[in-house]
């Protein structure tokens, strides 16, 4: 806005009045008003200079660090990845260690050191929340010390145990028959060719689920990620039971 007429004569009106006022003083009276006058009219031009500092702050939330991650079981690299907000995702994770990993992503044994690039600290909150738990569920660790081998054969087994726990009907072999048809066992399995796939969504993984089916079945406490082994299987397995009563009874494309 346009400075108003009032507001153009205060500048010399205090020098004059103090001029009036003590006629042997003048020139020392001056002197203080023209200085106070000059530094309240610099005053505003600093204000300003302060702004640009806080710029830079709001562009380092996104600044990337690296961590070291030694992996546990069940780990996959979309979980990590998705936890510490990796650029690229998992795909970025998994060639930045490569050798560590070795050739098959889809299988990620524990104890594994892997170099992460993160956009966020989500190390840390983790690691408080499992502390305070601890107390908690102490009593059913034993309970969860079963393991199994990183095959085919601990993926339906752990696959089995975790159904049970929720309700879902199926049996080994009726997993193992049905896995052996849609993916030969291989986990990373995609199929590119078909109806699924010329709609967008082609099937992925050992039991060849698409991805709206995978994040419909999906069962608590496994992966997010449709190419993990034991959660593609009894994401599957649920929707199988869902449709046709049990994966035993299926026999053919579902």
């Amino acid at each position: 806005m346009a400075a108003r007429g009032k507001h153009n004569r205060p500048r010399t009106s205090p020098f004059t009045r103090g001029a009036v006022a003590a006629a042997t003083g003048v020139v020392a009276l001056a002197i203080p008003l023209l200085g106070a006058t000059t530094a309240s009219a610099a005053q505003p031009a600093q204000a300003p200079a302060a702004q640009p500092a806080q710029v830079p702050a709001a562009l380092t939330v996104a600044r990337v660090r690296s961590v070291t991650y030694t992996t546990a079981h069940g780990d996959t690299l979309y979980d990590i990845a998705n936890k510490y907000g990796t650029p690229g995702g998992w795909h970025r994770l998994y060639k930045d260690n490569r050798k560590a990993v070795g050739g098959n992503p889809g299988l990620i044994h524990a104890g594994l050191k892997l170099t992460v690039k993160a956009t966020k600290k989500a190390s840390a909150p983790a690691k408080k929340a499992a502390t305070k738990a601890a107390p908690a569920v102490a009593k059913a660790v034993p309970a969860a010390l079963k393991t199994y081998a990183n095959n085919l054969d601990g993926w339906i087994r752990e696959s089995l145990d975790i159904m049970a726990q929720h309700g879902i009907p199926g049996s080994y072999d009726g997993i193992y028959r049905n896995v052996m048809r849609e993916s030969s066992g291989n986990p990373l399995a995609i199929n590119n060719w078909d109806s699924n796939a010329a709609a967008g969504t082609p099937s992925k993984g050992l039991l060849q689920t698409i991805d709206p089916t995978f994040q419909a079945y999906h069962v608590a406490g496994t992966s997010w990620d449709p190419y993990d082994p034991v959660a593609n299987i009894t994401a599957a397995c649920n929707y199988a039971a869902a449709r046709y009563g049990s994966i035993d009874n299926v026999n053919g494309p579902y």
